[in-house]
């Protein structure tokens, strides 16, 4: 069982949450608010996306993601920042050719999906290690492409989160640690309930962590109703843990949350398991960063 437990908090993510939660956050000052909410609560780190404000939706905009980071960096409030450098790799068929790209797809290169992080350089951002089928779109990240974004996190000085969600995105970053384009110690991600990846149960999550490199750190999530059954799962293998509106707007079944409240829930879980939330200054010497 790990007693002192990392949390993070993935404030608002890149899907059609908004559509379901007018409370979660869309503008820099109200992710930046979220964060600021999180790190009150008792998270330790702030896992970012940007949206549009205008309409809501995913943002890959640059100068978005700078106004968010500065407004957290000059809050006064401490909280590890951890940036996302997912986006741009999503791929929807056409209906009318599905070996062609339809609406809904963003692809672009490595080195477009990687310029906020080397522009802002957060403690720690992002490194979604291999393609997956969704439910119906496909992420695509060839192992070429992987090894050049970790090339490129490597060169700005960001740890980066190794996010998994299956058995073969551990292989891939092994291979990438192998070539020493990932420094050690290893931060893995698991990433649990997303269709169609590892499912969320205690057997999925022992598998992978039984995969990971023996120097490696880890956390786990699960998303909709099971991040917190997960929270206290991840807790009893040894790993920290994630939570927040990217992965579950309930508190209760019906009960919208806040990012707040839902740390909370989690510090909580940990509490009555016998451990504690670290602070943020005690994280980053735990993941040794830089």
């Amino acid at each position: 069982m790990n007693y002192d437990v990392i949390i993070t908090c993935a404030v608002t993510g890149s899907g059609d949450s908004k559509d379901k939660h007018p409370g979660v956050p869309v503008t820099p000052e109200e992710i930046a608010a979220a964060a600021i909410e999180a790190a009150k609560a008792g998270a330790a780190v702030a896992h970012v996306h940007v949206r549009n404000p205008e309409t809501g939706k995913f943002s890959r905009d640059t100068e978005l993601y700078k106004e968010t980071a500065k407004l957290i960096r000059a809050s006064g409030v401490d909280i590890i920042l951890n940036i996302t450098a997912g986006m741009g790799a999503d791929f929807v068929p056409s209906k009318e050719d599905p070996n062609c790209g339809g609406p809904g797809s963003d692809m672009i290169s490595v080195a477009e999906r990687v310029i906020h992080i080397e522009q802002i350089r957060p403690e720690i951002c992002t490194l979604d290690c291999g393609s997956m089928n969704y439910a119906a779109s496909a992420y695509i990240a060839t192992y070429q492409m992987l090894q050049e974004t970790a090339r490129r996190i490597q060169a700005a000085g960001v740890k980066p989160e190794i996010e998994v969600m299956e058995l073969g995105h551990i292989w891939q970053a092994k291979e990438l640690i192998k070539e020493g384009l990932i420094d050690n110690d290893p931060l893995f991600q698991l990433c649990l309930g997303i269709p169609y990846g590892a499912e969320a149960t205690p057997e999925a999550m022992m598998a992978m962590r039984s995969h990971l490199p023996k120097n490696a750190m880890w956390a786990s999530f699960g998303i909709g109703r099971m991040q917190m059954p997960m929270v206290a799962q991840a807790v009893l293998l040894g790993g920290n843990v994630r939570v927040g509106l990217e992965d579950n707007i309930y508190l209760d079944r019906g009960v919208l949350a806040t990012n707040g409240q839902l740390v909370q829930r989690a510090v909580e879980i940990i509490e009555r398991m016998g451990g504690r939330a670290l602070t943020p200054a005690e994280a980053r010497k735990k993941l040794k960063l830089r």
